[in-house]
């Protein structure tokens, strides 16, 4: 029996997880089915919003500080439309501590939070691929493939799109293809771009459309690009495809949006021939990854079973306008441990009977209690649904906001170009046009979720 929370998947989402769980005083156990050692390649998620960046100093201000110092905070935003620009806007110097946001790529990212999670004494079993889940009165069994196991009062499930934990306790995603869906892949910021299936979503809808080409570039020190998010609405030297460009710590990503009759894997294995074009004379960014991607807009069915909490992609899947994935993945985290800590302080009030379990207290001298059981069940069982009630809620806000985002970016219909068409025209005169079409590719910022971003 470990002590204290299980946590499967060793992403950022998972380590978040972890690192909340030990800054409350609980034994935290992590398992990973990579190797400790692995890369991760691409840049993937890079966006981290403040609310996360304020998050992830709860458990650690060491870490918080060393994300701040090493992302980047964006010189400015620009926005075109078939080469012309429609607006611009810089950005003034902030101090670190003001950041509202940095630019980080995910592997780096990853290497902070273990980092910070090895020294606050988190421990790891890797090469661990969960198997089998059983739920059991008080307790969750989890079986690895290479038959070692790990029982835990609770285990938070942050083992990605195609979660092995979601799937073995049969709960459904639930969601159509959205625009840029194309059957027999799926891909979103975070998630796998090898086009395998394996992420449990219930489909229904038209599944044709665009698909998108995303391609890292290392920075250029002789000719470097403005450290500016641009995105370009039908770029002249892209044949009229739009264009987003995002600085990161390091380099840049470009993605690129296909027409309906492109074959995106033919883009992302050469990528020099469309991307060259759209880098200055002369720049000499090596191109350090590439892939092809489409995008699944899911939420899980419930977010808990038994003891099971789900969290980040294991949980929701959207569309990446908008910085959505991780940052409200890191938010699902928190909100779990934070049900999994209600419960120490249920069994403190007394509300749970002498010999329930308690996060962070050894549970191997004795049985686990029943906590799930009779005496204070309800109130236990209150912090699970309250979980899900709240994330849930908060996951599905996020999917309708990214879809708009996407809705936006695919311009499905006449009455969608033309309304793009005339807030270009009109920009020329109100500043207020340009803005608004710098900001539809993303959607609404707040998700409609008070007091959150995400």
């Amino acid at each position: 029996m470990i002590d204290g929370p299980l946590i499967v998947g060793a992403g950022p989402v998972g380590l978040a997880a972890a690192l909340l769980a030990r800054a409350r005083g609980m034994p935290v156990h992590v398992l990973e089915q990579l190797p400790s050692t692995e890369p991760k390649p691409g840049s993937r998620a890079i966006f981290l919003h403040r609310q996360t960046i304020r998050t992830l100093a709860t458990a650690s201000p060491y870490l918080a500080g060393r994300v701040v110092e090493e992302g980047l905070v964006w010189a400015g935003r620009a926005t075109y439309w078939a080469g012309r620009q429609v607006h611009h806007r810089r950005h003034a110097p902030v101090p670190a501590e003001l950041a509202p946001y940095v630019s980080l790529p995910q592997p780096r990212v990853e290497a902070l939070l273990r980092e910070t999670a090895l020294r606050a004494g988190v421990t790891f079993s890797w090469c661990a691929r969960a198997d089998e889940v059983t739920l059991l009165d008080d307790s969750v069994l989890v079986r690895a493939t290479d038959g070692r196991q790990w029982r835990s009062a609770f285990v938070v499930a942050a083992d990605g799109a195609g979660s092995t934990v979601r799937r073995r306790l049969g709960i459904p995603m639930n969601g159509v293809p959205t625009n840029g869906i194309r059957r027999g892949g799926f891909r979103r910021t975070g998630v796998r771009r090898d086009g395998v299936r394996g992420d449990g979503v219930r489909e229904g809808g038209d599944a044709r459309g665009d698909a998108f080409v995303v391609v890292d570039v290392a920075g250029d020190p002789d000719r470097p690009l403005p450290a500016e998010r641009v995105f370009h609405y039908r770029h002249p030297r892209a044949e009229g495809r739009n264009v987003l460009v995002v600085p990161f710590t390091g380099g840049y990503r470009v993605d690129l949006q296909c027409r309906a009759d492109d074959d995106p894997a033919a883009f992302a294995a050469d990528p020099s021939a469309w991307l060259r074009p759209l880098l200055p004379p002369g720049h000499a960014g090596e191109i350090t990854w590439s892939s092809h991607y489409v995008f699944r807009q899911a939420v899980a069915e419930t977010f808990t079973s038994g003891r099971v909490l789900l969290a980040g992609e294991a949980a929701h899947l959207f569309a990446p306008f908008g910085a959505r994935g991780l940052n409200s993945g890191i938010a699902d985290a928190a909100a779990a441990v934070e049900a999994i800590a209600s419960i120490a302080s249920i069994a403190q009030a007394g509300l749970v009977r002498p010999g329930d379990e308690r996060p962070g207290a050894a549970l191997s001298t004795e049985p686990p209690g029943a906590a799930l059981g009779t005496d204070g069940s309800g109130a236990v069982l209150g912090a699970l649904a309250g979980y899900d009630r709240v994330r849930r809620a908060a996951a599905e806000r996020n999917r309708v906001a990214a879809g708009k985002a996407l809705a936006h970016l695919t311009a499905a219909g006449p009455h969608r170009r033309a309304t793009q068409r005339a807030a270009a025209l009109a920009a020329r005169i109100l500043p207020r046009a340009g803005a608004w079409l710098d900001r539809k590719p993303f959607g609404p910022r707040d998700a409609g979720i008070p007091g959150s971003l995400y």
